[in-house]
């Protein structure tokens, strides 16, 4: 199984929104949420103090033996010398368990040469994929073939809608 996680922020609280899926049938399996008051301020260079606690919220939810992998939305390298962002420090809060996938939309400069540019459907933007506890060739090979027609993939594309609804 795949465990997606995104986070959506309002005011100091924040929605964690999992999905399981099987990468086969990319349907969804089972859905997890998990709602978290007071959070981190926002600090340019530590977004992960901030969506990580979220993130570990969902995964309390999940037995971490059934997952495969992990997709968050944003970068497991914040810069070329391979300093964490939240995907690397997920990995490494897990002890290195399962592998992490981050699947970004907006570009860094910093960190151009730990990333893949992955473009999908007819986008002219492409996604920017990184990885660690597996290759990011194969990494962004699986984003690319996953399900749907446009830049974003469609399970992912439902999570953020899950994310965002009340």
């Amino acid at each position: 199984m795949i465990l997606a996680i995104d986070v959506y922020y309002k005011e100091n609280s924040a929605k964690a929104v999992g999905v399981l899926f099987d990468r086969k049938d990319e349907v969804i399996k089972d859905l997890k949420v998990a709602h978290v008051y007071d959070i981190e301020d926002y600090i340019p260079g530590e977004f992960y103090k901030r969506e990580l606690p979220c993130v570990l919220k969902v995964i309390e939810q999940t037995n971490l033996k059934d997952i495969e992998l992990i997709i968050i939305d944003g970068y497991v390298y914040v810069d070329n010398n391979k300093q964490f962002g939240l995907g690397g420090w997920l990995w490494k809060t897990l002890e290195t368990k399962v592998p992490v996938i981050g699947v970004a939309k907006t570009s860094f400069l910093k960190n151009k040469e730990v990333v893949n540019e992955l473009y999908r459907g007819e986008s002219k933007n492409p996604l920017y994929i990184s990885s660690i506890g597996c290759d990011i060739n194969k990494a962004t090979e699986l984003i690319k073939e996953m399900k749907g027609n446009y830049r974003i993939p469609d399970i992912l594309k439902l999570l953020d809608k899950k994310t965002k609804k009340n």
